[in-house]
């Protein structure tokens, strides 16, 4: 069955699979910036969608709590609203309530009154290169399967750069449409704390039956590279066809290729 992906601004998308209605990373702060303990981070776009526009979700996808850009004060407020949020196990904790925290292979289930049931399971990231985990903290993805055959995995990579961790998810799962999270983020030094466009590229050679329907490129400041330089690199390099970059506020339909 196809997928329908809307993307809200930033890292935050509506995926909606088999009925089921699943949003990631909610930022719907308006532009403005953000003084965080060590960086100051400033958001240049606002949301495509308010979250009264979205309508009901069954579940948030929260790759972290820590950082603005993937959620910012709208967003946590929109999170007492929903049914369950899925996020890391030390990010539940700071956020109490029904956050469910999930360690990395770790799974749990979404079902509806028809028997249909969506298995999530939280996937490793690392959000930079090796040794930034005591500065980033705990990040995780996820790859959202149905139990419905003719419906294709969805792997949602979370704030997180190519490290063996997506390989091996590559290697556990076979996904028909994957969404990294891109944008070759820096803020701290001169490294990325995101896809950037090799990242993207191998992630794609990694996942070879998956379209890929990059978020996370365009909105803030501290992002370097956006959806353009991704279409430029995957049209020189081959792989052009298996890019779809979504349109801002509206839905589209997402097949494997």
């Amino acid at each position: 069955m196809p997928i329908s992906i809307t993307l809200i601004g930033g890292p935050t998308a509506l995926i909606e699979i088999d009925g089921f209605r699943l949003l990631t990373d909610p930022t719907f702060d308006a532009p403005g910036a953000y003084q965080l303990p060590h960086v100051k981070l400033e958001k240049t776009l606002g949301p495509a969608l308010r979250p009264d526009a979205i309508g009901p979700v069954d579940a948030v996808l929260l790759s972290h709590d820590q950082h603005s850009d993937n959620l910012d004060n709208s967003g946590r407020d929109y999170l007492h609203k929903v049914k369950r949020v899925l996020t890391t196990e030390a990010g539940a904790k700071r956020l109490g309530g029904h956050a469910e925290g999930l360690a990395p292979w770790a799974t749990t289930h979404i079902k509806d009154r028809d028997g249909c049931t969506l298995t999530i399971t939280a996937t490793p990231a690392r959000h930079g290169p090796a040794g930034i985990e005591p500065l980033s903290g705990d990040v995780i993805g996820f790859v959202v399967s149905s139990s419905r055959k003719d419906t294709s995995a969805v792997y949602i990579s979370g704030d997180t750069t190519w490290f063996d961790g997506v390989a091996e998810v590559a290697r556990r799962f076979t996904c028909g449409v994957v969404l990294p999270f891109a944008g070759a983020a820096q803020t701290r030094g001169p490294f990325h704390l995101t896809m950037d466009t090799n990242d993207t590229i191998e992630t794609a050679r990694a996942f070879p039956d998956a379209m890929i329907v990059p978020v996370h490129t365009e909105g803030w400041a501290h992002f370097r590279q956006n959806s353009e330089d991704l279409r430029k690199t995957f049209d020189l390099l081959g792989f052009g066809t298996r890019l779809r970059l979504l349109e801002p506020g509206v839905p589209t339909v997402i097949e494997a290729p």
